[in-house]
C-alpha cells in the first residue's frame, strides 16, 4: 500500500451557528443552490455530489475546489484545515 498526502488547497468555509443561513447561501454558486433550513430543528440540508447531507450547529459548510458544497464535522475540520493568512 502506498501513502499519500493531501495537496494544499485553499477552500472557503463557514461554521453553521443556527443563525447564519443567509451567509452560507451567499457562499454558494448557482449550480449548488440546493440547500434548505429544517424549520423546528437547528439543521440545514445540503444537496451534495453524494446526495443530501444534514449539517447541525457547529458543523462547517465547505465550498470545495470545484464549487461543490458539503458539511464537515468540527473535529474533522480542525484536524484537516488551518486558517490561511
Amino acid at each position: 500500500m502506498s501513502k499519500y498526502r493531501k495537496k494544499p488547497v485553499i477552500i472557503d468555509a463557514i461554521q453553521w451557528n443556527g443563525n447564519n443561513f443567509n451567509d452560507i447561501c451567499g457562499m454558494m454558486n448557482d449550480e449548488s443552490r440546493r440547500i434548505s433550513i429544517n424549520r423546528g430543528t437547528p439543521e440545514i440540508t445540503i444537496g451534495t455530489l453524494e446526495g443530501n447531507m444534514k449539517a447541525k450547529i457547529g458543523d462547517w459548510i465547505i465550498k470545495g475546489v470545484n464549487g461543490e458544497m458539503y458539511p464537515c464535522k468540527d473535529d474533522i475540520f480542525q484536524k484537516t484545515y488551518e486558517v490561511v493568512a
